[in-house]
């Protein structure tokens, strides 16, 4: 397959602009829903009853789906079309959406929030085909531009949403607003979007690598979630741990030898991709370890609304979009090597803050200096993994990238619940020192790594 196959040669759609602007809506929409929820979850917790592993399984089943679908998803739209997979995901992710927002116990929000992440995984690759397919030339590069804009903002942006909309109509209307903005998108781009573009035929679908990948990720999550409860170096832990490392060992094997593989194994073989993989990972679980730890503590600990929560929020939101924004100034100067060090250690010198003292000045503080870090460590990781393949794998090599951010999410939800367990079911504070001070080792070791792994900066030619 040449790259003229990859995109189309007709002339560019006259409402390419307009449709990139509801594609990103519904990005948007998707990314928010990753931490839009972490301001609502102690008013979720009280309202239904929710135990601490329900209330991690809100934030870790749809991150779970959604990254362990991805792949799976990319490949339906390559079957059947991206118009038509775009349309159906903002479906059923519209009625998951509604689903939630109705939900009365443990059990209907965890299978909203699967269905959410159902919907995310049949959506998010497909929209992004679209992107690559309509634009061409310095189009594609601006319009994949603000593609990666709305991941950087999108998830700071969903805790400030997240404390406005708990602390007026209530926690339900984070779901609830999902509908009526889905619905709009679905009835635009039903109209808007060429019928077939994007469709490339291939022989069949790889059902069992989904299912391998997502189930030892879920045997994983879950390994996590339970040590909190029942210790980390238990018989259960332990066994679901290997169990998920069989599974990721399966899945690799299965990769070589599927007809239509889900995931081209040996791209991870590749340094930048490696690396840029990692770097998502950390990026995505420090965040969301950020997220929840301090959504927790203002509310649980210092029993704030959700609306000031939410408000206290903001600068961690402009600290992390202003990382993100001064690194893709300054990443070609300096290169990723030294950048993804200095991000992780900023990283952990936020953490370090509350884990120190549990002031609310100090903890406001301490989450908006490892906002930045983890900013620029987003935009750190995307041109790492990406920079150096060629254009015919890019997709591939951004599903993985994606699915990597999605798998941090769930981890980072499940370790920082497992650690600050004390806090959450109590009213003491360690938990929360806990939690902070493990990630500030995380992040820590992670810049280890990081200076190890990271490829060094190519000079350009001439």
């Amino acid at each position: 397959m040449t790259t003229h196959d990859i995109h189309e040669t007709t002339a560019p759609h006259p409402q390419r602009w307009r449709i990139l602007g509801f594609l990103g809506i519904a990005q948007l929409m998707l990314i928010l829903d990753v931490t839009v929820v972490a301001i609502a979850l102690p008013h979720m917790e009280t309202d239904l009853g929710l135990s601490r592993a329900a209330v991690t399984w809100t934030v870790s089943a749809y991150t779970l789906t959604f990254g362990g679908l991805m792949l799976l998803g990319g490949r339906i739209a390559d079957l059947v079309g991206a118009k038509r997979v775009v349309l159906t995901g903002l479906l059923v992710f519209t009625g998951a959406s509604l689903l939630t927002g109705l939900a009365g116990s443990a059990e209907m929000v965890v299978s909203g929030r699967i269905g959410q992440g159902v919907g995310a995984a049949l959506l998010s690759p497909a929209a992004l085909s679209l992107v690559v397919t309509l634009f061409d030339g310095d189009d594609r590069n601006k319009a994949l531009g603000v593609w990666s804009a709305l991941g950087g903002g999108g998830a700071a942006l969903g805790v400030l949403l997240g404390g406005l909309i708990t602390g007026g109509p209530g926690w339900p209307w984070v779901f609830f607003i999902n509908v009526p903005i889905g619905l709009l998108i679905f009835a635009a781009l039903a109209v808007m979007l060429p019928a077939g573009v994007g469709m490339r035929p291939r022989p069949r679908l790889d059902f069992v690598g989904a299912l391998l990948v997502t189930g030892a990720s879920t045997a994983l999550i879950y390994a996590l979630i339970q040590a909190g409860d029942h210790g980390w170096l238990t018989t259960v832990t332990g066994g679901l741990v290997l169990f998920a490392l069989i599974g990721y060992v399966a899945f690799a094997g299965w990769q070589k030898r599927a007809r239509s593989p889900l995931m081209d194994v040996a791209l991870l073989a590749r340094r930048p991709v490696t690396t840029g993989a990692f770097l998502i990972l950390m990026a995505t679980a420090l965040m969301v370890a950020v997220f929840f730890l301090g959504t927790f503590y203002f509310q649980h600990a210092r029993g704030y609304g959700a609306m000031r929560t939410g408000l206290l929020f903001l600068p961690v939101a402009v600290a992390t979009m202003a990382g993100a924004n001064l690194t893709g100034r300054i990443l070609g100067r300096f290169g990723a090597r030294p950048l993804a060090v200095v991000a992780l250690l900023i990283a952990a010198a936020g953490m370090t803050v509350p884990a120190l003292t549990m002031q609310p000045v100090a903890v406001t503080v301490g989450i908006a200096v490892a906002g930045a870090g983890t900013g620029a460590l987003f935009v750190i990781a995307s041109a790492t993994a990406l920079g150096q393949v060629a254009p015919q794998e890019a997709g591939i090599a951004s599903g993985i990238v994606s699915t990597f951010h999605e798998f941090g999410a769930s981890i980072g939800a499940a370790v920082v619940s497992s650690v600050a367990t004390v806090s959450l079911v109590g009213d003491s504070l360690d938990g929360f020192r806990d939690g902070f001070l493990v990630a500030a080792f995380a992040a820590a070791g992670a810049a280890v790594v990081a200076g190890l792994l990271t490829p060094a900066a190519r000079h350009p030619a001439g």
